[in-house]
């Protein structure tokens, strides 16, 4: 187990009043890191990036020491639709998206791969790599990797399989460019056991086969409420859920994961009893967990 003081550990923060904001409030939770939306997430237009937008937000993670930010992407996006509509406004979504990532100089930009609707998983996931492939050439990144992240399987959601990402990583070939964001609740609900020796060894064998070496370069730390397999996406906080501590452990123990920044996606709020912050009770409960 990696000593508390190694992890680097944060969670997902409101740009309400500003991106600089954000790294207050991170600051405050006790974070290392921060993950933002830099727009709304349930809209599609955004309004440009100025430049002071820009150094408020560059100045705030100077000010206050946080480290890998990334950001997360439009729910609305899905690159593995059938209707050309959305696929195309999906792609140019998600240009934008990486372009402002870019001008942040943020580590990651995490995007749920897509929902295939009334195709097949076979044709969600090629759309999927020919959306990438092209994003990437239209981008040109320099700083900023695409970040897919593992679904929890809800209706015809693509990526809640290890198997389905290495597809996609197959496909593209500008993978340096390329990374996974890996969310305990969404594997867990998608039936990887994290609770047991043996549901863990079959996870990790299964990146290990499917996903290239460093492929996994975010971890969304989050409890499930609903229980393995379930398909059911509900965040929880660490240790209420059905993962268990020893779960946690697990993934805190983890080479694989430990080395990466981690960020809650927790419910936000204050401890009725203690007037805690949640998310500051959330990462106390993980850092006592690697100091154990």
């Amino acid at each position: 187990m990696p000593k508390a003081s190694s992890l680097r550990l944060g969670a997902h923060m409101s740009i309400a009043g500003g991106l600089e904001k954000a790294v207050q409030r991170a600051h405050d939770a006790t974070c290392d890191v921060v993950q933002i939306f830099t727009k709304n997430n349930n809209q599609w237009a955004a309004k440009p990036l100025t430049e002071a937008t820009i150094e408020a937000w560059r100045a705030a993670l100077a000010e206050y020491s946080i480290g890998a930010p990334i950001a997360h992407a439009s729910y609305l996006i899905n690159m593995a639709s059938p209707n050309d509509e959305l696929f195309r406004k999906s792609i140019e979504a998600l240009v934008v998206e990486w372009q402002r990532a870019e001008q942040l100089q943020l580590e990651g930009l995490v995007v749920h791969p897509g929902a295939f609707t009334d195709s097949s998983e076979a044709e969600g996931l090629e759309k999927i790599v020919i959306a990438v492939r092209e994003i990437i050439e239209r981008v040109q990144p320099q700083h900023c990797r695409l970040l897919l992240e593992n679904t929890a399987g809800q209706g015809s959601c693509l990526g809640h399989a290890i198997s389905h990402l290495g597809t996609m990583f197959r496909g593209i070939d500008n993978t340096e460019n390329l990374g996974v964001c890996f969310d305990t609740c969404h594997a867990f609900a998608a039936g990887y056991d994290l609770t047991t020796d043996a549901g863990y060894a079959a996870m990790s064998a299964e990146i290990d086969s499917e996903l290239p070496a460093g492929a996994i370069r975010a971890v969304h730390i989050n409890d499930s409420k609903k229980g393995c397999g379930s398909r059911v996406d509900r965040h929880d906080h660490i240790g209420q859920g059905m993962i268990t501590l020893d779960g946690f452990r697990r993934v805190l123990a983890d080479p694989v994961f430990n080395v990466c920044p981690m960020y809650l996606e927790t419910p936000k709020g204050t401890d009725p009893e203690t007037g805690e912050d949640l998310d500051t009770n959330n990462l106390n409960t993980l850092r006592s967990l690697a100091g154990n």
